[in-house]
């Protein structure tokens, strides 16, 4: 099977070099680019993932609507439509930058671009990346942090800025 291979990246997000997946994810902590989409639906509901359980980082805990690498020669943008589209079947979207910020686990570090869009269609999810989707209330969340139910990474960008729910990413980013 062939290794997929990651831009690393300097603090401002300038491609420096590249590594593999395996090297991204030992603990080596290279800084490599991700993208978080956030879907929210008109009613301010959060769509979040459930990481398959294939998944090498994080496994069986609730995500970021859509989330993954930047591949080489990728921008953020179209990172987040690939994404978007490879996960949860959605075309024809435009992802509203909110920040990006570094994200440092045990085992990785990444530099993020944090998207968002308000969708209400349907979905078309790939069971190989994600086991489980649905809307959830920025109450329901809350509610629910620090439980070991959500990715490291979701949990920063909820506390964040996404706590405050869609309005505020509105009146903030646009």
């Amino acid at each position: 099977m062939h290794e997929e291979i990651f831009p690393l990246v300097d603090e401002t997000g300038n491609v420096i070099g590249q590594a593999p997946r395996s090297v991204c994810h030992n603990g080596s902590k290279v800084l490599h680019p991700v993208i978080h989409l956030h879907i929210f639906n008109s009613e301010g509901k959060l769509f979040l993932q459930k990481r398959s359980a294939k998944k090498d980082v994080q496994p069986n805990r609730w995500d970021s609507s859509v989330a993954g690498h930047i591949d080489l020669n990728e921008t953020a943008e179209i990172a987040a439509v690939r994404e978007a589209w490879e996960e949860l079947g959605l075309k024809d979207i435009d992802p509203h930058f909110i920040t990006k910020y570094i994200i440092e686990t045990d085992i990785e570090r990444e530099l993020s671009y944090c998207f968002y869009i308000i969708y209400d269609g349907d979905f078309n999810i790939d069971n190989d990346e994600v086991s489980d989707g649905r809307f959830w209330t920025i109450d329901e969340i809350r509610s629910q942090l620090g439980k070991n139910i959500f990715t490291t990474n979701f949990e920063l960008d909820f506390n964040g800025f996404l706590n405050q729910g869609v309005e505020s990413l509105i009146s903030q980013y646009i």
